[in-house]
């Protein structure tokens, strides 16, 4: 009898280990590496909760099927390429970048893990992809086609929304380490202004310490309203910003809702919630083995126009009725 049942547990023995390695295998977990140029206190809560709602709608939960490596540069593009390279060791699946720099730094490090990247302006320009609808390589994700055009559209928002205004201050960070990219934001600006009879003071700031100047000058110049290009260097030094614009006591025009969100007059732009689920959409198609050379660059195709009524009415200013009917959201 003994033989026998022994015979019995070793033959379920056998069939039940690839059972086991098989569900082994459908257990694994698979890691994203997210590589963005903020903090990860600036890259507040919610928009990682809704990069995390994106996965678990995909069926990837964390500390089950997925895990997710969060690396960010603070605002230094120079630490951008160690953080890339860190991620590369890790021997993640797929890499998720938020700007230029981390997106430069992910394709310099690996040519073989696919990368996803996020809110980079004309990427074929940038050298991360081949063409929008072929991006070839290891590389692919959502583009901001419109972002020169868009300045432009808030630009004539602000100027409806403070009626009679004649001078912006333009704050631009521009890097040292990357070239002018043909028909620049500065050009479209530039375009609108003479269109909407504005005279626009441009500044340009490559380091933290260049607010406190800029700001200087604004003053000096006598500016009457601040007209902020969307840049991830200010998103990750936003607290200062707004400081500093509350203490000019001046409104301003952002391209990021966050910034209202946090006490700012007015925003417009792609809706970063929308960027974060399109990017998730690829991130599932590349572990389920998509190729990231056969997925098309996306684009964000939901805007929106927020204002915050508490800060215009602290500044003394009355948005318009035809204004404030276009907003998608009104903050009280």
């Amino acid at each position: 009898m003994r033989r026998i049942e022994f015979a019995v547990v070793l033959t379920l023995g056998l069939f039940a280990a690839p059972l086991v390695a098989e569900g082994q295998r459908t257990t694994k977990i698979q890691r994203i590496g997210f590589l963005a140029s903020e903090s990860r206190a600036t890259f507040e809560v919610d928009r990682i909760q809704v990069f995390r709602q994106a996965l678990r709608d995909f069926g990837y939960v964390e500390g089950q099927n997925i895990g997710v490596e969060w690396r960010f540069t603070d605002g230094k593009d120079e630490r951008a390429a160690d953080l890339a390279t860190e991620l590369v060791h890790l021997g993640v699946d797929v890499l998720v970048v938020s700007s230029v720099a981390p997106a430069l730094a992910a394709k310099q490090a690996t040519k073989t893990i696919p990368i996803v990247f996020l809110n980079i302006g004309n990427p074929v320009a940038r050298g991360l992809v081949a063409s929008i609808a072929r991006p070839g390589g290891n590389v692919t994700g959502v583009g901001t086609f419109s972002g020169p055009e868009t300045n432009s559209k808030r630009l004539e928002l602000l100027v409806e929304t403070i009626p009679g205004i004649l001078r912006v201050a333009v704050l631009r960070y521009k890097s040292p380490a990357f070239e002018e990219l043909p028909r620049s934001s500065v050009d479209v600006l530039q375009d609108a202004a003479r269109t909407l009879r504005v005279k626009l003071q441009l500044l340009h700031v490559q380091a933290p310490d260049d607010l406190e100047r800029a700001f200087a000058a604004i003053t000096r110049e006598r500016a009457q309203a601040i007209f902020e290009v969307p840049s991830q260097f200010f998103r990750a030094d936003r607290a200062r910003l707004l400081a500093l614009v509350a203490k000019s006591r001046l409104p301003a025009s952002y391209g990021d809702r966050s910034f209202v969100e946090q006490g700012g007059l007015m925003s417009y732009g792609e809706s970063p919630a929308e960027v974060l689920r399109l990017a998730a959409t690829y991130v599932d198609r590349i572990l389920k083995g998509a190729k990231p050379a056969d997925l098309p660059v996306q684009q964000a195709t939901k805007f929106e126009f927020v204002i915050n009524i508490k800060t215009a009415n602290a500044l003394g200013l009355t948005i318009p009725p035809s204004v404030l009917e276009r907003a998608d959201q009104v903050i009280e």
